[in-house]
């Protein structure tokens, strides 16, 4: 039977496939040495044509994993890994680095038209304090054929809710003092072969004079070594989110990455006892997708995201 499928390795990954082809497997319970904050992340990520798309663990940056849910500065903690930037001593490596803790799977399911998977977790401090609970959720999806016929589509959620002693504000080393490193969010690393790709906009493509600019959507199409092919992917921020649309942390030069990052010059109040929600679509298709198919790309990503809210309201309203 054609369609997606998974591959459950209890208390450890889930690997979503389509017609065979691995996609991505979500290792949500990793093995991940505290300094580096241990959390869920999906790598490998991969085109429908089985082309790796994602980076684990450079020797630059050991704790970038593939895509990751990820936060520098969360009050006084570090859910990004490694060192934490302070104003006037520049990266220092402190007691600090917290671990986002998964606590149970919720939904695990595929079909024909998709795979979903959701689970709830912990996030916890170097010390053991518990601040945060999260509801995330992750579904794979096709999109509509035509332009987009040989992508799949990644739509990513988080619920994070305030259970700790204080008020938590959620930033970035901007926020702290370092100009344009504005990073945390929904971070993606791109192989080392996509180092000097491009970035792709509505407004054009471009490079590194592109991080900090304020877009909708963001794409990167980079080139594969050994199979003389490209890939891209494309980003989109749900319209619903804070500070849309966000500005980007955005790499070609010295690796390729990019993150639709909330937080980048403007703190987050996350208060005791309240609720912030996050929504991404991640479009990863084969080739160097031109101007215009980009575009269809990123309405693509757009569509899923309205797709899964409005079937999330109808099972609200079952549920009631």
């Amino acid at each position: 039977m054609s369609g997606f499928s998974i591959v459950h390795e209890l208390d450890r990954s889930v690997s979503v496939r389509l017609d065979g082809v691995e996609l991505a497997e979500y290792v949500y319970a990793p093995d991940t040495v505290p300094l580096e904050s241990p959390k869920p992340y999906l790598h490998p990520l991969r085109t429908r044509a089985g082309h790796l798309v994602s980076l684990f663990r450079p020797h630059d940056h050991v704790w970038h994993k593939g895509i990751a849910w990820s936060l520098p500065h969360v009050g006084t903690e570090n859910f990004w890994g490694g060192p934490t930037f302070v104003r006037d001593r520049f990266y220092v490596q402190l007691e600090n680095n917290g671990r986002a803790e998964h606590a149970e799977l919720t939904e695990l399911r595929a079909d024909a038209e998709s795979a979903v998977l959701a689970h709830r977790l912990r996030w916890i401090t170097q010390a053991g304090v518990h601040i945060i609970d999260e509801s995330r959720s992750l579904t794979a999806t096709l999109p509509d054929a035509g332009v987009a016929a040989g992508a799949w589509v990644l739509t990513f959620e988080s619920r994070m809710r305030n259970v700790g002693p204080e008020d938590l504000w959620i930033g970035s080393p901007t926020t702290k003092g370092r100009e344009n490193a504005g990073y945390g969010g929904l971070f993606w690393r791109g192989p080392r072969s996509f180092t000097n790709g491009r970035l792709r906009t509505v407004d054009g493509d471009g490079g590194d004079e592109l991080r900090g600019t304020r877009h909708a959507w963001m794409g990167f199409t980079g080139r594969h070594d050994g199979i003389d092919e490209a890939s891209t992917l494309v980003m989109v921020d749900d319209p619903g989110n804070i500070h849309h649309p966000p500005q980007w942390f955005a790499r070609t030069e010295e690796f390729a990455c990019m993150c639709p990052a909330p937080f980048f010059s403007e703190e987050v109040l996350l208060a005791r006892g309240e609720e912030v929600t996050f929504r991404y679509a991640v479009v990863i298709a084969d080739g160097e997708a031109p101007g215009a198919e980009v575009e269809a790309l990123a309405d693509q990503g757009l569509a899923a995201l309205i797709g899964s809210e409005a079937a999330e309201r109808d099972e609200s309203r079952v549920s009631v």
